[in-house]
């Protein structure tokens, strides 16, 4: 059996569709990112696997129990991790983490041993008389991770654990979970940054309660229709707006100084492309054509969809 499996899992808030007819398997011991933007219905998945909320239509296993009737005894054996900070800013880390093993009633022989190993683990150990309010953000998702492990779960759920963390701090936290991988923990995180998504062994796009994509990162990518191709330019803005109506042109969007299009046929269109720019007064920097990112993907898959909904 695998990790987690859902079979058309749905969840309604009155008329509000979070997530729709979701089905997808997390094999035990990989690390299964679910990547969209806010409102994708992301931490309503989570939330639904955690046991936290109950589906409005179909089912979910976790470690082998149905979401739906047995959400309690699922709690003991996975850990999770909110993607706003949980835990008590008027006591210590070392007070935080010990309230935590209180609630899953780690044994006091076990415990200590485990607290000293997390606390190293994350970096901690200087740390744990500091009141967790006066924790930078990235010690904060430590602190939060260390608690959410304290019981030592089989799976481990993370609600967008980076958001507004510095680069560095995301860089340590990765490094963390891939360590984790190695004691045979499952994880399964939701992030809006996509640049995270190649990180994971297999990622689900997921956009407006709908999962549109699930494969490894080299399996998304390959899912590109069309070609992509970087320009730089003047006045990108104004750029990006021109070549939206250029007939070839799939998708347009705009990555830092640089615009990424997605070409039918870059033979064909790109002389065109070339063209309507400097007839504009735009002038071209570089064109080339460039390996898709999760990012250009999702971006494009999307792009496909709403055209596809609005053709309907």
């Amino acid at each position: 059996m695998p990790a987690i499996k859902a079979e058309n899992l749905s969840k309604k808030f009155g008329p509000l569709t979070a997530v729709n007819n979701l089905s997808l398997e997390v094999k035990k011991g990989e690390i299964f990112g679910l990547v969209g933007p806010d409102g994708a219905g992301k931490t309503t998945t989570i939330r639904m696997f955690s046991g936290i909320l109950h589906p409005t239509a179909g089912e979910a296993w976790v470690l082998d129990h149905p979401i739906s009737r047995e959400a309690e005894p699922l709690k003991d054996k996975i850990g999770y991790m909110a993607q706003r900070f949980a835990l008590y800013g008027d006591l210590t880390v070392m007070e935080n983490i010990n309230f935590y093993a209180d609630l899953y009633d780690v044994p006091q022989k076990e415990r200590l041993p485990r607290i000293d190993r997390l606390l190293a683990f994350s970096n901690l150990a200087p740390f744990q008389k500091r009141l967790a309010q006066n924790l930078s953000g990235g010690m904060k998702q430590k602190l939060g991770l260390a608690c959410a492990l304290i019981h030592t779960p089989q799976i481990l759920f993370l609600d967008e654990p980076t958001n507004g963390v510095d680069p560095v701090s995301r860089r340590d936290f990765w490094r963390i979970l891939y360590d984790l991988l190695k004691e045979g923990v499952t994880i399964f995180i939701s992030t809006a940054y996509l640049d995270e998504a190649e990180r994971c062994h297999r990622i689900g796009l997921m956009h407006q309660g709908n999962l549109l994509s699930v494969g490894t990162p080299d399996e998304i990518k390959a899912l590109m229709k069309g070609e992509l191709w970087e320009v730089r330019c003047q006045r990108r803005m104004k750029a990006r707006d021109l070549l939206q109506n250029l007939p070839g042109i799939r998708s347009v969007g705009i990555f830092g100084d640089r615009i990424h299009a997605v070409l039918e046929d870059g033979e064909k269109t790109r002389p065109q492309l070339e063209s309507l720019l400097k007839e504009s007064g735009l002038e071209i920097f570089s064109l080339k054509r460039i390996t898709p990112s999760v990012e250009d993907v999702f971006i494009s898959t999307v792009t496909e969809k709403v055209r596809s909904d609005e053709s309907d």
